[in-house]
């Protein structure tokens, strides 16, 4: 099983060839190509490339599917015999992405 360890928006996903991955918001309209390039680390049975900090020339090739909202998170404050009472909601925004394919370049192994 083929699959990558990349970073996106300080957050790092795992990503499997034919797989989907759920990460933040892209300002990318559904159905376009992305290139993921910040990857970490990629792996294929046997072999393994780690990068230093970033492998070199490989990249993620995705399309995004959709964009979608997570589930609504509460956050609510109270400090006691005050009268203080917050109550608030959120719903972060995602976007959910079809993973095509891993590239690693064949020419170096680490890269900077």
């Amino acid at each position: 099983m083929k699959y990558a360890i990349f970073e996106d928006g300080g957050k790092q996903y795992k990503a499997v060839e034919g797989g989907i991955v759920e990460v933040d918001r892209y300002q990318v309209e559904p159905g376009e190509d992305i290139d993921l390039d910040r990857i970490l680390l990629i792996t294929d049975g046997e072999d393994v490339i780690i990068g230093d900090p970033w492998i070199k020339g490989a990249k993620i090739e995705a399309k995004v599917i959709e964009h979608f909202k997570g589930p609504k998170l509460v956050v609510f404050k109270y400090k006691p015999k005050q009268r203080y009472r917050v109550k608030k909601g959120h719903r972060q925004q995602f976007t959910r992405l079809q993973v095509n394919s891993i590239l690693a370049d064949s020419g170096g192994k680490n890269g900077s």
